[in-house]
């Protein structure tokens, strides 16, 4: 049997390229995929997706833009570090409410407090070049829409294949988060 998945779309459709989650997830909507993905667009609305994320997904894709210091429309895949923090209290550094929702952080923290299953996190993030008020994407986010869609179609095939051989583990590396190969333009 093949693990389920969640693709997530998040991000503030008023605030630019922070919307870039919701058109990624708009397009995978339409996409022909495995009965055992689903694919939503949660906008803003970060508790509902802890929520959903603790309903015994074995692998969640949050797709976002993500401020990382590259260029505009530069796509990151990275491996959320699902280990418990000891070190520091929950949402010690995060703000659990904001303009942009709840960050994927504090929605992980969320999960945590649920008590909820460790899922593999992957989150699909794009470089914004303008977070400013406005429905509009900037021109390199647009041009990223559809290489992100891609990614997650690839990431997608990956869990399939990972869940049919039972070698779903996935090996993390790093403070935080880790780069899967192959995907960072």
């Amino acid at each position: 049997m093949t693990g389920r998945v969640l693709v997530a779309g998040v991000g503030n459709i008023f605030l630019g390229d922070d919307g870039f989650g919701v058109e990624v997830a708009r397009r995978l909507a339409a996409a022909d995929l495995p009965d055992w993905v689903q694919v939503a667009d949660y906008g803003i609305s970060g508790m509902h997706l802890a929520y959903d994320l603790a309903d015994g997904y074995e692998t969640a894709i949050l797709v976002d833009a993500a401020q990382r210091g590259g260029e505009p429309g530069t796509l990151t895949v990275i491996e959320a570090d699902r280990a418990p923090q000891q070190d520091k209290p929950p949402f010690a550094e995060s703000r659990l409410f904001d303009a942009h929702g709840m960050q994927p952080d504090v929605v992980l923290g969320v999960l945590d407090m649920l008590g909820a299953g460790s899922a593999r996190v992957l989150v699909v993030g794009c470089e914004p070049a303008s977070l400013d008020y406005g429905m509009e994407l900037s021109e390199p986010v647009t041009k990223a829409v559809d290489e992100a869609v891609r990614v997650v179609m690839r990431l997608i095939a990956e869990a399939g294949a990972d869940a049919a051989n039972s070698s779903a583990a996935a090996d993390s590396s790093g403070e935080g988060a880790s780069h899967v190969s192959g995907y960072t333009r």
